[in-house]
């Protein structure tokens, strides 16, 4: 039996998605294999916190260990012979400049990489951008992408057309909320935001008279549920990592509309109407030909329904099951 360490982030509220991730991994590891948890007790901030869960991570190792994301810095102090670190996204350092970039770079990607054996990341465009941000040969970083947990299921529904839900998933920077609400003014759809708002954000949907709802702190269920009732998904963001939203959307059964660039077309797999995350025009034009056309939009179910089938917990369990064994030998 091999045993496997996954060490996790300390839970936030509505914060849930690395550790579900997880948790359906564990659940379909084959039999020769089983995975217990590390938990952090402290939340990611200040250095004598974090020096504190890297020492217990150091006493909690198994025969394989893995850091599974947002907590770089627990490989500092683990065996690096038989470490996996798995790096959800570079967004930090796209938003940083100067010596906050640099020390970020250092210490939150050189370092723990080269602390690790492996890399794993969620994207192809995800490996790339590591790769070069720290200057790790790309054979070091394997492609293992996020699994669609199971309680996303097909769930048909009739399209509503006199005022269609659209969900919008995340109230980020990168979510790019704002020129969402700018594409949908006058449409006559309902906005159906999953996230706490700023009161920037609140005063700028109000201005572009946008219906909207908003819901905050979600347990999984409820977030299903809002899956389940939304007419479509926007998720043209202005960079991701990886866009597990687009695949939830996928296997509940809803069109998409996502962005043209970064990880979002090489996770929709073809089957999601791609716009310009910057152009508020092109992601209006996108929306707009998902509301009018019946037969694009079962066109779009139907691919995705197909394309979710690559990100199902057995098969994303199986790669890290393989990847844990090669370490381990």
């Amino acid at each position: 039996m091999l045993r496997v360490t996954h060490y996790l982030r300390k839970p936030l509220p509505g914060v849930f998605s690395i550790e579900r991730l997880f948790e359906d991994v564990r659940e379909h590891l084959p039999a020769d294999i089983t995975a217990t948890t590390c938990v952090n007790r402290h939340p990611s901030r200040g250095l004598t916190p974090r020096l504190a869960d890297a020492v217990r991570a150091r006493g909690s190792q198994g025969e394989v260990n893995h850091v599974t994301g947002d907590v770089h810095y627990l490989t500092y102090l683990l065996d690096r012979r038989r470490t996996v670190l798995t790096i959800h996204d570079c967004v930090a350092l796209q938003r940083t400049r100067g010596l906050r970039h640099w020390l970020l770079r250092e210490l939150w990607y050189r370092i723990p990489v080269h602390k690790a054996r492996v890399i794993t990341v969620i994207s192809e465009a995800t490996r790339r951008q590591v790769a070069s941000y720290t200057g790790c040969s790309l054979e070091k970083v394997r492609v293992i992408p996020n699994c669609v947990s199971s309680v996303y299921r097909h769930c048909p529904k009739s399209f509503r057309r006199d005022r269609p839900r659209v969900l919008h998933v995340g109230t980020k920077p990168n979510k790019n909320l704002e020129r969402h609400a700018a594409a949908m003014a006058g449409l006559g759809c309902v906005l159906v935001v999953v996230g706490r708002l700023s009161a920037r954000q609140e005063a700028y949907l109000a201005e572009k008279e946008v219906a909207v709802e908003n819901y905050v702190d979600l347990s999984l269920e409820a977030l299903v549920d809002q899956y389940r009732r939304c007419d479509l998904l926007l998720f043209a963001s202005t960079y991701e990592g990886f866009g597990l939203p687009i695949v939830e959307a996928q296997a509940v059964g809803r069109p998409v509309v996502t962005s043209n660039c970064f990880s979002m077309p090489e996770v929709a797999g073809g089957a999601a109407q791609l716009v310009d995350p910057f152009d508020v025009a092109s992601i209006r034009e996108g929306l707009q030909r998902v509301l009018a056309d019946p037969d694009y939009r079962t066109s779009l179910i139907a691919q995705g329904l197909e394309n979710v089938k690559r990100f199902r917990p057995e098969a994303i369990a199986e790669q890290y099951a393989a990847l844990y064994r090669e370490v381990y030998e």
